[in-house]
């Protein structure tokens, strides 16, 4: 059985993305970073559906890498077979995720 398994890597604030320059117009009720994920939360999850707790919004931006990697892909420029990285589409204060196949 495969299994796959999430680990937030980072999460970015305001001004990691923007520096000094971070636009007048955020509104300060909008957390950042990101309000749902914390560095080094891990989510496994059976097949490729959206762990519980997980940000559905997140998930709907990486699931085309959940899916490659649980279907035995891999990505020839990572040294490790059965992982991928990648981010939500938030611009503003993305999160980074690394994804791994996990056999049992």
């Amino acid at each position: 059985m495969v299994k796959m398994k999430i680990t937030v890597v980072k999460t970015l604030t305001y001004e990691d993305v923007f520096g000094d320059d971070v636009p007048d117009y955020f509104p300060p009720e909008i957390p950042s970073p990101c309000a749902v994920h914390r560095e080094g939360e891990v989510f496994y999850t059976k097949g490729t559906d959206c762990p519980e707790g997980f940000c559905n919004w997140a998930y709907a931006d990486i699931q085309k890498e959940i899916v490659h990697i649980y279907h035995g892909g891999d990505n020839f420029w990572i040294d490790e077979r059965g992982v991928a990285y990648a981010s939500c589409t938030d611009g503003m204060k993305p999160v980074l995720f690394r994804i791994e196949r996990v056999e049992e």
